[in-house]
């Protein structure tokens, strides 16, 4: 529970953008297998139809399990700073249940070494941005801080910030450590944000996501009808800010990284 805010938000999106190329490589490759193995004779076509539909009834394989056993007690060390056996474990299981979801739709097994690279990579990445965020001098406001823990409490489906506190009581983090963990987040968005500059999406780039979008919703077959552009256009203007500003925060580490003394040890 410790890094529980910027678990949940930087070391997200840094994953899922710094993977993009790599899952796009695989599709495709994925995609080139599928059609050199697809021609066969109508017999055997044929003969594994029935089979096929027998296995469509069989029940679906057992969600995997994640192996931490060969993660050494300190994963990490990121200037003075060493990011521990626990913290990754909390990170890796969050990360790992997503690709065991994937997984069991897609049938392929989940690459636990590459997963677990790539979380190191994304917490030496988040500790990078949280130090860089306590260097500069950022301003956080008693608005910034509530901004924060109303969201949250939206997003909890709780009725206000009391509650909030007593849920994460009960998980044994104390009101000022999470108003801790608040502040660095809030510092962290604003190190992000003065990196990105700001961000007006133009009318291309939106239509080009919700192009995106429509053409997904068609692959699918549904018989819902997508909604007008105009319908979805705040969604997209924040789904545009939000990637750029990933790209910006990926950016920042890649600059510090230059500069900074970092050991990895998976």
């Amino acid at each position: 529970m410790k890094k529980w805010l910027s678990s949940l938000t930087i070391i997200g999106s840094l994953l899922l953008l710094g993977a993009c190329n790599g899952d796009e490589e695989a599709a495709t490759e994925d995609t080139e297998s599928t059609e050199e193995a697809a021609p066969e004779s109508g017999a055997a076509a044929e003969g594994e139809e029935g089979a096929g539909a027998e296995e469509g009834t069989a029940e679906q394989p057992e969600m995997p399990e994640p192996d931490l056993e060969d993660v050494p007690d300190v994963v990490a060390e990121v200037n003075d700073t060493e990011i521990e056996k626990a913290e990754f474990e909390e990170a890796y299981n969050m990360q790992f249940q997503q690709m065991a979801m994937m997984s069991q739709m897609s049938g392929e097994e989940v690459n636990q070494d590459d997963l677990k690279k790539q979380v190191a990579d994304g917490l030496v990445s988040q500790e990078l941005l949280l130090q860089e965020a306590d260097n500069r001098d950022l301003e956080v406001t008693e608005e910034d801080k509530n901004g924060v823990l109303d969201s949250l409490v939206e997003q909890n489906g709780m009725e206000s910030q009391d509650d909030l506190f007593a849920a994460f009581e009960e998980q044994d983090m104390p009101e000022d450590e999470v108003m801790s963990q608040v502040e660095m987040q809030v510092k962290v968005d604003k190190l992000i944000a003065e990196e990105a500059g700001d961000i007006e999406p133009s009318e291309e780039e939106l239509q080009e996501v919700y192009d995106a979008q429509v053409a997904q919703m068609e692959q699918m077959e549904t018989e819902e009808e997508p909604p007008a552009f105009e319908e979805m256009e705040p969604q997209l203007k924040e789904q545009v800010v939000q990637q750029k500003e990933g790209e910006a925060a990926q950016a920042l580490v890649a600059d510090l990284k230059e500069s900074a003394d970092v050991t990895v040890h998976i």
